[in-house]
């Protein structure tokens, strides 16, 4: 089954008067909508009551819940401050993951900082791979840890590095942010052939079990020189991706992934566009 729904609460969740997250999942199973992500992404973490209140509702609606991680983290960074804090905000988020019953925690993995390309990555790979030695020892393999695909140059997240990343362990599975792949590739991603190329090189790179079941960060991106500079909506017709090539590749691979839209603002009403227009390709 593939699933559609939102990063977070839109604009139009509050101008309706809800206030708190417990609300999303009846408005999202009103809507139609079967995902919702809730972001760490500040650091800060929900506690056991309203993570059961959340579970609880998700699960009365039908609502996957997956969660992003903390913005903070940089296993490119190694000194020893930077390491604990990583282990300790992806720990957590999987924990929290754990609670509202989910299965993908989307992490960023690293930035290049000054480093040159080649010493950020084997930095990035030795903290990420001593992370998962903590990770084994935690009740925690029911939840998938997702590096994501970025949108600026300076960050370790293209789609080569992502499918590496995710060959090193069965608990990596791939996070694609198509936003951020059409950043940093000019605007590459026109064609339902342009997205299949990606499937398929990930198919071929990781098996076909971790693309059905990836994570999907879909939404249009302004971009510059430097890559990614802000989030955009449907409404937007000079950027991309579009929507309509992506979904038609999903149809045609018959994968199942859980698709959130992370467009600016209107979240929700986008994940429905894409879950209406889903429905409609034969």
């Amino acid at each position: 089954m593939v699933r559609f729904g939102p990063s977070g609460n839109c604009d139009l969740f509050y101008e309706l008067g809800y206030k708190d997250s417990e609300e999303a999942p009846k408005w999202l199973n009103s809507m139609g909508l079967t995902a919702y992500e809730y972001g760490f992404t500040l650091g800060r973490f929900l506690t056991p009551e309203k993570s059961k209140k959340l579970l609880d509702e998700a699960k009365k609606y039908d609502i996957k819940i997956s969660v992003h991680a903390p913005y903070y983290i940089n296993f490119c960074n190694t000194s020893p401050s930077s390491i604990e804090n990583n282990n300790k905000y992806v720990l957590n988020s999987l924990r929290g993951l754990k609670m509202l019953g989910g299965t993908n925690c989307v992490v960023h993995v690293g930035s290049q900082m000054k480093l040159d390309r080649k010493e950020a990555f084997l930095n990035m790979e030795k903290g990420l791979k001593d992370f998962l030695e903590l990770y084994y020892q935690e009740d925690l393999q029911n939840q998938h840890i997702n590096p994501e695909t970025m949108g600026k140059f300076s960050n370790i997240g293209t789609v080569d590095e992502i499918l590496e990343i995710c060959s090193w362990d069965k608990s990596l599975y791939p996070c694609f942010d198509f936003g951020h792949i059409n950043s940093i590739t000019n605007g590459s991603l026109k064609t339902k052939q342009d997205f299949l190329d990606i499937f398929n090189k990930a198919i071929d790179k990781l098996g076909f079990e971790k693309v059905n079941d990836c994570h999907i960060h879909f939404s249009k991106i302004k971009y510059g020189e430097k890559g990614e500079i802000v989030h955009l909506t449907f409404e937007d017709n000079v950027y991309g991706p579009n929507y309509e090539p992506f979904l038609e590749s999903v149809k045609e691979l018959k994968i199942n992934p859980t698709i959130i839209s992370e467009s600016k603002g209107t979240q929700a009403p986008d994940a429905q566009t894409m879950k209406n227009y889903f429905e409609k390709i034969k």
